[in-house]
């Protein structure tokens, strides 16, 4: 992986949102415990754990979707078709866990 790529978020604005959307996660988690311990019945728990589910998936795609923009830009040192074949397999590898 280029250095770019190995960055991560490296714009402050793209890292804030990203940030914003996980401590959103972080609260529907907390609050499937809070769920749990009331006492909620199955299937609003299991609801919510689909919501959540969803919302992690959709910071690891908007999280790829960022990586293909700006990580993995031509290094000057790889070929196009290396930079894209890289960018394909960290989407299959990511999309592969994600149901």
């Amino acid at each position: 992986m280029t250095d770019a790529a190995q960055n991560a978020i490296s714009n402050e604005e793209e890292r804030r949102r990203i940030i914003n959307r996980l401590k959103r996660l972080e609260g529907q988690v907390r609050g499937l415990q809070t769920m749990i311990d009331s006492g909620k019945d199955c299937e609003a728990v299991l609801t919510q754990i689909m919501a959540a589910k969803s919302a992690l998936n959709q910071v690891g795609l908007h999280i790829i979707g960022y990586s293909m923009k700006t990580c993995l830009v031509d290094d000057g040192i790889r070929d196009r078709d290396e930079l894209i074949d890289e960018a394909i397999g960290v989407f299959l590898k990511y999309s592969s866990c994600v149901q």
